[in-house]
């Protein structure tokens, strides 16, 4: 018998996860003791975290950055819990654990970032969506159907509506919803038009030409939009090509200097 007692295992509160414990790693100052206790007091508890973590493993992330995350949230119950209000740890660490989590599917797991409100509208709206459809025939309810089952405002559901597809994006090699061809989402993206660049400058050094004579427009319009040489336009005028090279200079000079000041009384 006294052998027994020698080999009985100590009592629940001088453990890591006893309430004396804890009383004992408030009263410590900082320093190895406390470290080493703090330390030995989070593995202890390991356990209950990994399986909070377990229950969010079916939403797309691995369990192991779950059970980091779960982790994290432990030592913060650790650190925060109070012994003398004299509730049980456990009661405090869970939530403390379980918010840790849903704050890290919240912040980090969302391809579009969504305001926290919208994300409450989206878990409400998928809810009361599901929920329906089953009562429903399998019918999709409408967004007034939603609205009188969750007591949310029309705008409300629609916002949440839109919310649904946010949390996981599609990439542009995805094909196209009843596309028989193979086409993908990047084939219905537009391409680059360089011509928009200079648009607005077409429009602008408009009036400019307009005011120019007529052998000088002549000039420009074969320079610029017939691509014809120097050489060239000499030869169809009946000019030097000195002569059509200063005719050229002096005139987009005059409609650069028109254009700006245009824009400068426009301003």
């Amino acid at each position: 018998m006294a052998g027994a007692r020698q080999t009985a295992p100590a009592p629940d509160q001088d453990r890591p996860t006893g309430t004396a414990a804890f009383h004992r790693l408030r009263a410590l100052p900082d320093g190895p003791e406390k470290d080493e206790l703090r330390r030995a007091t989070v593995c202890a508890w390991l356990p209950m975290a990994h399986r909070l973590a377990s229950r969010f493993r079916d939403r797309g992330e691995p369990l192991d950055d779950l059970r980091q995350v779960a982790a994290i949230g432990l030592v913060k119950a650790v650190d925060r819990y109070d012994p003398a209000r004299g509730k049980a740890f456990e009661t405090y660490a869970i939530p403390t654990v379980v918010g840790e989590l849903k704050r890290h599917f919240r912040d980090h797991t969302w391809d579009v970032h969504v305001p926290r409100r919208v994300q409450d509208l989206r878990n409400q709206v998928r809810v009361a969506r599901r929920d329906l459809a089953q009562t429903l025939g399998g019918r999709l309810p409408t967004e007034t159907e939603i609205a009188a089952a969750t007591g949310l405002r029309t705008e409300d559901v629609r916002a949440g509506l839109e919310a649904l597809d946010s949390y996981r994006t599609l990439s542009l090699d995805a094909e196209m919803p009843g596309a028989k061809d193979g086409s993908c989402l990047a084939d219905t993206l537009g391409l680059c038009d360089h011509a928009l660049d200079v648009a607005v400058d077409r429009e602008a050094v408009k009036p400019g030409l307009r005011s120019l004579p007529e052998r000088e427009r002549t000039i420009l319009y074969l320079r610029f939009f017939r691509d014809m040489t120097q050489g060239r336009i000499a030869e169809t005028l009946g000019l030097s090509q000195m002569h059509v090279s200063r005719l050229i200079a002096r005139c987009c000079e005059e409609v650069r200097r028109q254009a700006l000041q245009e824009a400068g009384q426009a301003a």
